[in-house]
């Protein structure tokens, strides 16, 4: 009579005899830990938000001109029943560069009680960046810029961190009127 094996030593002799035959697995990269955000052009400038700090991104809504307000404050927008300033952020830099509408965009921000649309030149997408290449060290940059950006991520080129925590609480941004 043939001896009977065991159901469990017959799966440790497979296991084995897999582990014997298995090549080997390739070796892990080395994963870097990124950071993501939305790249815009401001002024001819390259800059990149925070991926939290942007609710929403549209074309260039028909708004209605305010009266007696500051030149870089384009009108209100109703966006979904909501009326949506619209700020047009080169102009609040003293920028007078011509950007073809269908090129511009409206970043919407909506926390901490303000909720505003600034118009930007041109949206260049998400972009991700290593944390290395962060750099609290700015390069040479208007000086208009610099009360609203913490840093650069610094690659083939920089592109600034555009904190928009620090435009809204701005004075001079708060204070539109003639």
């Amino acid at each position: 009579m043939a001896e009977s094996i065991h159901p469990f030593d017959l799966l440790q002799q497979l296991a084995a005899r897999c582990r014997r035959q298995a090549i080997g697995l390739p070796a892990q990269d080395v994963v870097s830990e990124t950071w993501s955000g939305v790249g815009f052009r401001v002024a001819g400038q390259p800059m990149v938000a925070a991926m939290g700090e942007v609710s929403e991104i549209l074309h260039e809504p028909r708004y209605t001109a305010l009266p007696r307000v500051k030149s870089w404050v384009r009108g209100v927008a109703n966006v979904r029943g909501r009326l949506l300033p619209i700020i047009d952020l080169s102009r609040f830099f003293g920028s007078t560069v011509s950007i073809p509408r269908k090129q511009r965009r409206v970043l919407v921000l909506d926390r901490d009680g303000l909720f505003v649309g600034l118009l930007i030149d041109e949206l260049l997408g998400m972009q991700h960046f290593p944390v290395s290449s962060f750099s609290t060290e700015l390069p040479s940059i208007e000086e208009g810029f610099r009360p609203f950006v913490v840093g650069a991520y610094v690659q083939e080129s920089a592109s600034l961190v555009f904190n928009f925590r620090a435009l809204a609480r701005d004075q001079a941004f708060l204070d539109v009127a003639i």
